[in-house]
Parts: structure tokens; sequence; C-alpha cells
């Protein structure tokens, strides 16, 4: 039998998942009935007659809080990543979202996105590119900043790419919470291998991480090191096909499903504590003290995401902002399915009878259990 590595000090920045007893841990033996961690929405950027909808964005938001406020979840509205299409705003649009949910919502707490702006032409990372975006978000109270992976930031291996993430650590004033993404969702991105993870996981600005894969469960890899290490760093799941996990982890999401199905997450992240367990809100109320239907209300949600994020001709989900777009504007609560007017990931015609039918199923669940959509 191989033996696996269970102490940081033996890693290397080249060890692989496969060689530690993180990556051999199933998600039953991570199971937690007791916690419920906040749900980072990612919040739509809508659009109508080719303009910023601003009253649709605030009432998208607000559609997500009151789900949230209902089943007792903490709440966090994440602005400018790729639901809100960061990579197709210039920095002053960038800066107008961010003014207007603090119009909005005053009091309120945000993560926005940063990625490398102006390095179409590098041939190597720069930290600096991240500083515009940077700079703009910290002007803000009562935030956090993602640090969006980029391509020459990715490009670099471990050691360095540590470096580069603690060189843009040291302009941050704000909790940080570090991307990692699969080549599925972007080419060249490259998920982060264990020392890699621990790295960045002891670094004391970086709070904790966001993590969205396909093909490998890297989420599961992070939960087990960060728990078994009792490191101060919370991963967040971003996956949005496989979004039970987290919430049997008693983890936190950060993710674009979110705008798409609040209620629901929200419900079932109620719904998977234990009676007694601390801030469960609809007690189950009988012996064993578990309402098992939530098994059904994960299958609900997921099949309305599995649509919402279905991978294109070109073996991509970028086009669920349109799809998203499509549900909130089936369910009432936009005016219009625009996308942003220089995005080019879009769904075909016929997408709002698909977005319809996909919410068929959601919603007839939400009614049986009496969650308010």
């Amino acid at each position: 039998m191989t033996d696996l590595i269970s102490d940081p000090c033996d890693l290397r920045p080249d060890t692989p998942w496969s060689a530690t007893r993180w990556a051999w841990t199933s998600e039953d033996a991570l199971v937690d009935h007791t916690s419920k961690p906040r749900l980072c929405a990612a919040a739509l950027l809508p659009f109508r007659d080719r303009q910023p909808d601003w009253d649709g964005f605030a009432a998208s938001i607000d559609w997500m809080q009151r789900s949230a406020d209902h089943y007792g979840v903490e709440l966090v509205t994440v602005l400018n990543a790729d639901t809100g299409y960061i990579f197709d705003l210039d920095d002053a649009m960038y800066a107008e979202v961010l003014r207007r949910f603090r119009g909005f919502f005053p009091e309120r707490r945000f993560v926005a996105g940063i990625t490398a702006r102006g390095a179409e032409n590098d041939t190597a990372f720069k930290a600096e590119r991240y500083r515009s975006l940077l700079d703009i978000v910290q002007e803000h109270e009562n935030c956090e900043v993602m640090i969006m992976t980029s391509r020459w930031l990715n490009s670099l291996s471990a050691e360095p790419r540590r470096d580069a993430y603690y060189e843009i650590a040291e302009w941050l004033i704000r909790p940080g919470i570090v991307h990692a993404l699969e080549p599925a969702f972007v080419p060249w991105a490259t998920p982060y291998e264990p020392w890699l993870l621990w790295q960045l996981a002891l670094h004391p600005k970086f709070t904790g991480g966001k993590v969205s894969t396909l093909d490998e469960p890297h989420f599961l890899y992070w939960s087990s090191m960060c728990r078994d290490l009792k490191l101060d760093f919370a991963p967040h799941s971003g996956d949005d096909f496989g979004l039970a996990t987290a919430i049997k982890l008693g983890l936190p999401l950060l993710i674009g499903a979110a705008v798409s199905g609040a209620p629901l997450i929200c419900a079932a992240k109620d719904m998977w504590l234990a009676d007694g367990a601390p801030g469960k809100r609809f007690p189950a109320g009988v012996a064993g003290g578990f309402d098992t239907r939530v098994y059904k209300v994960f299958e609900a949600l997921q099949s309305l995401e599995d649509q919402v994020f279905r991978l294109d001709h070109r073996m991509s989900a970028s086009p669920y902002k349109h799809s998203t777009a499509h549900v909130l504007h089936a369910l009432g609560i936009l005016q219009s399915p625009e996308a942003h007017p220089a995005c080019r990931d879009l769904r075909g015609e016929g997408e709002a009878s698909r977005m319809a039918e996909a919410l068929r199923r959601p919603l007839r669940m939400a009614e049986k259990l009496g969650i308010r959509f």
C-alpha cells in the first residue's frame, strides 16, 4: 500500500494531490450537519436596450437577499466577477457597479472580482496589472477582494505563482480570496496543487479561496486539507455543477447559480442542518431531527443549474450569463433577458422556452415545500 503525505512539510511544489491523503477522503467523512456558512452570490449585471438595467440589478440582488433572510443565511453579493461581465467592463463601468451597489445597499458586504488589466501584449506576469481594479475596490469599506486567475499568473510554476500572489497581497487592505479553475472553464487554467494551496492558505491576508472544477474534485481536496490541518482559510466552492457538496460539508459557496436558484439554495442550507444546530431557522420537529426532503431539493436545484450552465459546442459554460438573464426574466425580476452588448458568449434562439422548461421542476418542488420563489 502506498504511503500518502499527511504532513504539509513533506509537500514539494510539484507534489500531485494523488500523493496526499487529502485526495482520498470521501465526502461522507467530511459531512457537517451543524455549520451554516455564508452564500456568496455572484450578481448578474442585467441589460435593457443595450444599457445597464440598474433597477433590475437591485431587484435581482434584493430577490436573493429576501430568500437568505427568510432562511437565516448570510448572503454576500459578489460583484464584477464573470457573472457581472468583468471581462467586458471598462474601469469606469467597473467602478460604477460598485457605486450603484453601495447606493442601493449601503450596509451590505460585497466581494469584488479583480483581474489583470492591459496584459494583452505582455510576455510575462506583471503584478501591477491587478492594481487598477484593486484600487477601485479598496475605496470601499466592508468588502473583500477576489483575485481572479489570469493567463500570465496561471502560466507560472508553483513557487513563482505563490510569489506573484504574495506580491499582489502587498497592496491588499481588505481581505483577499484567491481563485482557481480547471481547463474545462478556461483552456489555460490549472488548479492549485497541494503545496501551492498550503502556501496561499498560510498568508494572513488570504482568508479563503474559490475553486471551480469539472473533471477532478478539487473542492474535496481543499476541504480535506484545510480541515485536517486546521488552516485559517475557508474553501469556497465555485462549482455550479455540484452545488450540494459545499452545503453537505458545511462550507461556503461562491457561485453564479444563486442568482437563478437562491430560494432553493437557501432552503437547502437550512434543511441540511440538524435540529438544534446553531442558525437552524425551520426545525424538522421530528424524531431524528432531519428533513430528508432536502435530497430532492438538491436534485431539483441541480436540474435547473445543469441547464443554465450547460456546455456549448465549444465545451464552454460561459453563456450561462445569458441563460441566467432568461431565468430572471421568466420569474418577472428583469424586464429584459439581454446580455452585455459586447458579450460574445450567447445562447441561441429558443433559450426563453428552454429556461421555462428548466424551471418547471424547481418551481414544482418549491411549491410543494412552501419555498418562496
